[in-house]
């Protein structure tokens, strides 16, 4: 795949950072869902997770490291260059769901065969919620599923924004 370029400005949903791909760098990528891409923003190196936005494009968290390292904030136009990864990186596993995994000797055998582009579907539908009673239905509902077989997370459309500080009913928020 070759280098993707464009510029793009850093804009504010809540109280996040967010940089949100023009849709013609979107279309340049291999998925509508989540994409891993390697790659630099005004000229200094990064790795992040482009998060689906709803509505086929994409867009990043930009964190104090990065918006610092950019010498940007928000209202800021950056120049970008990205290529996605070859191999995805081991997604964060949340703690609550790591401790859950650790009492649980089949599950968490699954959960370790299983590809990373699942365990991100899985970690991303488990923080797909603002409702604590809700992730841990949710928890309880991977664990079931990984004891039963269940590989993938079942009717997970990954092309949706499921961040709920950034989306609303699986579209990104217009910032």
């Amino acid at each position: 795949m070759t280098l993707v370029r464009f510029v793009a400005k850093i804009s504010k949903i809540g109280i996040w950072t967010i940089l949100s791909l023009p849709k013609s760098a979107s279309a340049k990528l291999p998925s509508r869902g989540l994409v891993i891409v390697d790659g630099t923003i005004n000229g200094k190196s990064f790795q992040a997770p482009l998060e689906p936005d709803g509505r086929k494009g994409h867009w990043m968290k930009m964190d104090k490291t990065m918006l610092k390292s950019a010498n940007a904030d928000v209202g800021s136009n950056l120049i970008l260059e990205i290529e996605p990864v070859k191999e995805l990186p081991e997604p964060k596993i949340p703690s609550d769901l790591m401790n859950s995994l650790k009492k649980d000797k089949e599950a968490i055998k699954l959960w370790k065969d299983i590809t990373p582009l699942a365990r991100w579907d899985w970690i991303r539908w488990i923080n797909g919620t603002k409702n604590p009673q809700t992730r841990k239905i949710r928890i309880d509902k991977t664990l079931s599923k990984l004891n039963s077989g269940k590989r993938n997370a079942c009717c997970f459309n990954r092309s949706e924004c499921t961040d709920p500080d950034v989306s609303h009913r699986g579209m990104l928020i217009e910032a």
